[in-house]
């Protein structure tokens, strides 16, 4: 009796403890933090991680179905439609603050690559260095920064040096990146600046080298009526004007909190986590930049001229939060540009261009097919988009956040005999994981031009893309 007694106070005490254990367990568990994940490929160069060397990578990927400019033709297949899969931007980035004054960046990547991206002769048939810069810090914080290299650092738009793994929009406007791969390459250039943060002004001045046009992978169009980038190569030697040095500057007063400054680049959105507002103004300037041909007494073109290419810009930016306990934001930019390349200059340009020729025979311009429209000219620039980020329990917890997004451009351009460009987006973004992790689907409506039997501009039927983007940022 005695032993079943003990038995049955040893089998009561072990319960109990194995009760306790289970108790202390859970209760531990609930004490401890949740694990935290790593945001960042980050190397401290120092204890206090202020010294680092950090790796970011960049892949958006487009699935696309695009209403076809008329005329348009696809590996010599009529094409009024077309759907093409492509890379819009794959990115490795490394990010580098070696001592205290002395930062490094680097950009290696590459673009537009779609099916059709080498059809017609594509220098960037494999990656290259977007950037490659250093820079040193003069002051104790961020009042001046001296940097030099292959930079995107330039003076007319927050949008001609964007992040693009923070955009608000599917894609930038990259109406303000006014050279693209014509003497820069990628809106990149070879380049001196500083740059810096005074007080609630922020400033970037600089000079570069630009590319001559005739390196750009594309045969230099033939002097004309209409301004063109001068080709250096159609002068004998000793006898061209060269290419001058570009300059520029931008500067903006912000009123809330400042910007981030790490790199040259300047956020899309900042997703509420920061409070931003700021008016900005800039400009960029280089001399005989462009030429064409002008009329004699005899009402011949003969008369060559060079231009300058001047162009200055206002805009505003607003990025903050609404209310922060749902997670709401707002994003707003508005932008006016005066673009003068020299008289009547125009160049179509389609993102990713998803073909490859037309049979049209009265197109503005010989390159006017797939997606392609008046994206660059002489004239009047505005541009504009508005976003709102929506509450983070509309999706439920950890299932990101939604933030629908509208974008419009208008230009007034000479060679267009002043017929409007409108051009809008309507898009949705789920933000899965914040920018690291996006699903975008983007709807744009564009215009198409044409020449009738007079030599006249005329307005073309509209035309239709729908984009569906996935990003992920590491």
């Amino acid at each position: 009796m005695k032993l079943k007694l003990i038995v049955c106070c040893v089998f009561i005490s072990l319960m109990a403890v194995s009760q306790t254990k289970d108790s202390l367990t859970v209760l531990t568990a609930t004490l401890q933090p949740p694990k935290k994940e790593k945001n960042a490929l980050k190397f401290n160069l120092n204890e206090d991680g202020s010294h680092y060397f950090q790796a970011i990578f960049l892949n958006q990927i487009w699935l696309r179905y695009n209403e076809s400019n008329d005329g348009t033709t696809l590996f010599n297949k009529t094409s009024p439609n077309t759907f093409d899969i492509g890379l819009r931007r794959t990115r490795v980035q490394l990010i580098g603050q070696i001592t205290d004054r002395t930062f490094v960046y680097f950009q290696f990547g590459q673009n537009n690559f779609n099916n059709a991206y080498n059809y017609n002769g594509n220098r960037k048939i494999a990656a290259f260095f977007h950037d490659a810069l250093c820079e040193f810090n003069l002051a104790k914080k961020n009042q001046l920064k001296l940097g030099g290299g292959l930079t995107v650092t330039n003076g007319l738009s927050r949008f001609s040096q964007p992040s693009v793994g923070s955009i608000m929009t599917l894609d930038v406007p990259v109406i303000f990146q006014y050279s693209v791969d014509q003497i820069d390459q990628f809106d990149r250039r070879l380049a001196v600046y500083a740059r810096g943060q005074i007080g609630k002004l922020d400033y970037r001045v600089y000079m570069s080298n630009p590319f001559p046009i005739s390196s750009n992978g594309a045969t230099p169009p033939s002097l004309s009526k209409n301004a063109q980038f001068v080709n250096p190569n159609a002068f004998p030697n000793g006898q061209g004007p060269g290419i001058s040095n570009q300059y520029g500057g931008y500067f903006a007063y912000n009123i809330f909190e400042n910007e981030t400054h790490t790199t040259p680049y300047m956020p899309g959105t900042y997703l509420g986590t920061k409070k931003i507002w700021n008016i900005a103004f800039g400009g960029i300037y280089q001399q005989n930049a462009t030429w064409f041909l002008k009329q004699d007494t005899s009402g011949a073109y003969k008369d060559t001229v060079f231009a300058n290419m001047i162009h200055f810009s206002v805009e505003t930016f607003l990025d903050m939060p609404i209310n922060k306990d749902k997670g709401t934001a707002v994003n707003f930019f508005a932008g006016y540009c005066n673009a003068n390349y020299g008289h009547n200059y125009l160049r179509y340009n389609g993102i990713m261009n998803p073909a490859t020729a037309s049979t049209a025979t009265n197109m503005v311009q010989s390159n006017a097919y797939g997606n392609a429209f008046p994206m660059f000219g002489t004239g009047q620039v505005a541009y504009a988009q508005f976003g709102f980020l929506l509450p983070k329990k509309l999706l439920g917890t950890d299932n990101g956040q939604l933030m629908p997004f509208v974008s419009a451009q208008y230009a007034d351009y000479e060679a267009l005999q002043h017929k409007g460009m409108l051009l809008f987006d309507a898009g949705l973004n789920w933000l899965i994981k914040g920018h690291n992790s996006k699903i975008s689907i983007d709807y744009q409506n564009r215009p198409t031009y044409y020449f009738d039997n007079k030599g006249d501009v005329q307005n073309g039927s509209r035309k239709s893309c729908f984009i569906l983007q996935y990003q992920i940022l590491i």
